[in-house]
């Protein structure tokens, strides 16, 4: 096997979506942790990935970056079953769907909340964007529906993109189990994978505490 390198930071919610599918797919591999703001603009790493962001893999100078493409990447490549990430073209849309959700819709609103902070140092969080973030999790209550997971009776890579987005969102406001019961009952459910904690609690927990250090002001 190809030597696997994952560049990042744990805070970020994609980084820890694609720490939870290697965990998931039990592979090897070297994480390097990125100084963002000064190693992602290097040369070198923009030859890895022009937008400098987090994550970017390289499985031995093949470099791929956005975390749900990497997530279909390790699956398609590595992955000894379809268990998480299905080859019938029914479920596999399903699936494709959820990862879409999360980088349409789930962490643009979270993001949408601290790219302010980031970018421009605002520490005032306005209701127009904490109501996104209720949007959004009011479409994951929906499209949990009656399942156990995010696309359907089994664990998918879709649950693990968008659970390292709604782990997340402590960081602007609390996840109400009474609003969101069918999060609430979910996110516990993905809480009692054996590589949760390493892979995403960790990273979740220093973000949220950093994150609400930071508001002065929230909205909701």
């Amino acid at each position: 096997m190809s030597k696997i390198v994952l560049y990042g930071v744990d805070l970020s919610p994609p980084v820890r979506a694609v720490l939870l599918t290697l965990k998931a797919l039990e592979l090897p591999f070297e994480f390097k942790e990125v100084q963002l703001g000064v190693q992602n603009r290097t040369p070198e790493y923009l030859k890895m990935n022009p937008q400098g962001t987090v994550p970017v893999l390289d499985d031995n100078g093949t470099y791929i970056h956005d975390s749900h493409a990497i997530c279909i990447y390790l699956c398609e490549k590595y992955a000894k079953t379809d268990a998480i990430y299905p080859k019938d073209l029914v479920k596999r849309t399903v699936v494709n769907q959820r990862l879409f959700f999360d980088a349409a819709v789930l962490y643009k609103a979270l993001w949408n909340v601290s790219s302010s902070f980031w970018h421009s140092g605002i520490t005032v969080v306005v209701k127009e964007k904490t109501r996104n973030v209720h949007a959004a999790l009011q479409l994951t209550e929906d499209l949990l529906a009656d399942n156990p997971y995010i696309a359907g009776d089994a664990l998918s890579i879709g649950d693990l993109c968008c659970v390292a987005t709604v782990s997340s969102v402590p960081a602007v406001l609390d996840i109400d189990p009474v609003k969101y019961p069918k999060v609430t009952a979910w996110l516990e459910r993905l809480k009692k994978l054996p590589y949760y904690e390493e892979a995403n609690n960790v990273g979740a927990t220093k973000y949220n505490t950093f994150m609400r250090s930071t508001w002065t002001s929230v909205e909701l």
